[in-house]
C-alpha cells in the first residue's frame, strides 16, 4: 500500500512545445505531477525567442496557425487575441473579418499598446528570390510571375506541369519524384531543387518522399491557382482559414514578443500549478526492465552531478538517436544501428540590425525603392550558402528595440561537423553581410550590429537509415509507459501545433491507461490532423 503522501509522477524530457504541452495537460486533467528536464538553459526548444539587446529572434519563424480548434483555443487560453487586429496596416479586425468566427470573438479583448500578453493577428507574405527576382510563394503562374520568368521559361514551366499531370510518375520513390508530380519538372528545378538540397545537404533523390507528404500534402500549382481565384472572389475571410492549405494561409496569430513569450508563460503556469521544470539537466541514461521504464538519469550541467528521477510515466521529445544512446547496451543492435544512422540538420541564425532595409531586388517598375513586407524570403540563388532571410519587424513590430531600425535573420542549415558551423561569430557575420549584399537584399553599410545563434538537431531528416525507422519506433513503442512526442522525439518534421497534438494524445493515453501509441503517430499523418482536407 502506497503512503498517503505518494504522488504519481510523469518524467518529461524536453521543454519545447510538446514537453510543455504535456506538462500543462497533465496538471489540467489529472493528479499526476509533471517533472520536465531540459538540457539547455532556455524554455521553448526551437520555438524559443532569443533577446539580443532588446531585439528578438524567432528561430525558424513560427506562425501560430492550426486546423485544430483545440490547439487554437489552447493558445488563446494562454494569451488573448488583439482587439483591433492589423492596427499597423490601418485596418480593423471587424472590417477584415466580418464574422470573426464566433468561437474567437470572446478572445479578442487585448490591446497590445496596454498589455504584453496578447496574440497579434498578422498578414502572411513569403517570396522566393530566384535569378535576381522575387516571386510569390506559393508559386502561381500569374502575369507578373510569367513576365519575370520570361516567355521561353514560362512555356517550359507550363508544358512540364501539364506533362506531369497527364503522365505522372506512378511509383514515387524519392522527394524529387514527389515534387515533379506536384509541380512539373521545370518548376521543380527552378524553385525547389537547389533550395531543398541546400537545406538537407543531400540530393532530392536521396530523400524519402514522406518528407513531401509530411510538409506540403495537398499543396500543388493547381491548388495555388484555386486559392488565388477563391481569394479574388471571396466576400469575407476567416481567421481560422480551415479550408485553406497551411502553405497558402493569409493570416496567422503571433505573440507580441515572439513564440518564446508564450512558452515562457506556459512554463510559469506549470510551475505555479505544482509542476517542476529543471533547466540544464541533460538525460544521459534510462533504467528499464522488461517493457517498462523505471527511471531516468540526468546530468545536472550546472553542478556536474547525476540525478536519478523515478516515475510511472515517461514522455520524451529528445532526439531519438540520443534516447537510444541513453538506454545503453540493452537495446538490440539493429535498433542501435538504425538510430545512429538517423540524420539531423543543424541551424544557424545570423541576426543583423540595419539602419534601413530597401532590397535592391524589390524595386518597383518606376525605379523607386520599397520596404519588403515579407515574413521571410527563400533564397534560391547559386553560390550562396544562406537558405532564407526573416524580417522580424514584419512578424511583430515589437520584436525590434528601436522602431526605425530593421532586424533581419539570415538562416544557414548545415551539419555541426561542417566548417560553416565551426566558423567564428565574426566570420559568420561577415559571410551573411557579404552574401545578402551580393544578391541585392541589403547594403553592408546599413549593418550596425549583429549576433549569431546556433541550434543542434533542429531538423530531423528523411534520409540515411530513415527508411528503417519503423523498427526503432516498434521497439520504443513496446515500452508501455514510454511516449514519444514532438519533432525530434518522433523524428518527424512536425509543425508546432502537430507537436502539441502529439503531447495531448500522449496525456490522454496516460489518463485512460491506453498502451498502444497509434493515436500519437497518427497526428499529422491521417484523419482530422491532415493539413490537406
Amino acid at each position: 500500500m502506497e503512503p498517503e503522501s505518494y504522488i504519481e509522477k510523469a518524467i518529461i524530457i524536453g521543454a519545447g512545445p510538446a514537453g510543455l504541452t504535456a506538462a500543462y495537460q497533465l496538471l489540467a486533467s489529472s493528479g499526476i505531477k509533471p517533472i520536465v528536464l531540459e538540457a539547455s538553459d532556455r524554455i521553448g526548444g526551437i520555438s524559443t525567442t532569443i533577446d539580443y539587446k532588446g531585439n528578438r529572434i524567432d528561430l525558424g519563424g513560427h506562425r501560430f496557425f492550426s486546423k485544430s480548434d483545440r490547439v487554437i483555443q489552447w493558445w488563446l487560453n494562454i494569451f488573448p487575441l488583439q482587439r483591433t487586429a492589423i492596427k499597423t496596416a490601418g485596418d480593423d479586425v471587424e472590417a477584415l473579418f466580418p464574422e470573426i468566427d464566433a468561437s474567437l470573438r470572446r478572445y479578442a479583448v487585448a490591446d497590445p499598446e496596454l498589455t504584453d500578453r496578447v496574440f497579434l493577428v498578422r498578414k502572411r507574405r513569403s517570396r522566393i528570390l530566384f535569378s535576381g527576382k522575387l516571386f510569390d510563394y506559393p508559386v502561381t503562374l500569374g502575369l507578373k510571375t510569367l513576365t519575370d520568368l520570361g516567355l521561353t521559361r514560362s512555356l517550359k514551366v507550363t508544358l512540364s506541369y501539364l506533362g506531369a499531370r497527364v503522365f505522372p510518375i506512378r511509383e514515387v520513390k524519392n522527394l524529387e519524384q514527389f515534387l515533379i508530380n506536384r509541380f512539373g519538372r521545370e518548376l521543380y528545378r527552378i524553385f525547389f531543387k537547389d533550395y531543398t538540397e541546400k537545406v538537407w545537404g543531400v540530393s532530392c533523390t536521396e530523400i524519402e518522399p514522406e518528407w513531401g507528404a509530411q510538409r506540403i500534402k495537398g499543396v500543388s500549382f493547381s491548388e495555388a491557382v484555386r486559392h488565388a481565384l477563391k481569394k479574388a472572389f471571396a466576400r469575407k475571410a476567416s481567421i481560422l482559414q480551415k479550408d485553406t492549405e497551411t502553405s497558402l494561409i493569409e493570416w496567422f496569430l503571433y505573440p507580441k514578443y515572439g513564440p518564446g513569450q508564450l512558452w515562457d508563460e506556459v512554463a510559469r503556469i506549470v510551475r505555479e500549478k505544482g509542476g517542476e521544470i529543471h533547466l540544464k539537466h541533460q538525460v544521459v541514461g534510462l533504467d528499464f526492465s522488461g517493457n517498462r521504464i523505471k527511471a531516468v538519469i540526468a546530468k545536472d550541467l550546472e553542478h556536474g552531478k547525476l540525478v536519478t528521477l523515478k516515475g510511472e510515466h515517461f514522455i520524451s521529445s529528445m532526439p531519438v538517436k540520443e534516447l537510444i544512446r541513453a538506454m545503453g547496451e540493452g537495446v538490440p543492435l539493429d535498433v542501435i544501428r538504425i538510430a545512429e544512422g538517423l540524420p539531423y540538420r543543424d541551424f544557424i541564425t545570423v541576426g543583423l540590425l540595419l539602419k534601413d532595409f530597401f532590397p535592391a531586388v524589390d524595386r518597383k517598375r518606376r525605379g523607386e525603392r520599397s520596404r519588403a513586407r515579407d515574413n521571410w524570403i527563400y533564397i534560391q540563388e547559386p553560390g550562396v550558402r544562406a537558405c532564407r532571410l526573416q524580417i522580424f519587424n514584419n512578424w511583430s513590430p515589437y520584436m525590434v528595440a528601436v522602431p526605425d531600425r530593421y532586424w533581419v535573420g539570415i538562416e544557414y542549415i548545415c551539419s555541426h561537423v561542417e566548417q560553416l558551423w565551426k566558423n567564428s561569430d565574426d566570420e559568420l557575420l561577415e559571410l551573411a553581410s557579404r552574401e545578402m549584399e551580393r544578391i541585392g537584399l541589403i547594403r553592408r553599410g546599413d549593418v550596425v550590429d549583429g549576433t549569431v545563434i546556433r541550434v543542434l538537431n533542429a531538423y530531423p531528416a528523411y534520409h540515411g537509415t530513415y527508411e528503417k525507422f519503423h523498427l526503432v519506433r516498434e521497439y520504443l513503442d513496446g515500452f508501455e509507459n514510454l511516449y514519444l512526442v514532438g519533432r525530434n522525439g518522433m523524428h518527424r518534421y512536425n509543425n508546432q501545433d502537430h507537436s502539441m497534438l502529439t503531447a495531448m494524445a500522449a496525456v490522454e493515453n496516460i489518463i485512460q491507461g491506453r498502451r498502444d501509441k497509434d493515436n500519437i503517430w497518427s497526428v499529422n499523418a491521417e484523419g482530422e490532423y491532415l493539413e490537406s482536407r
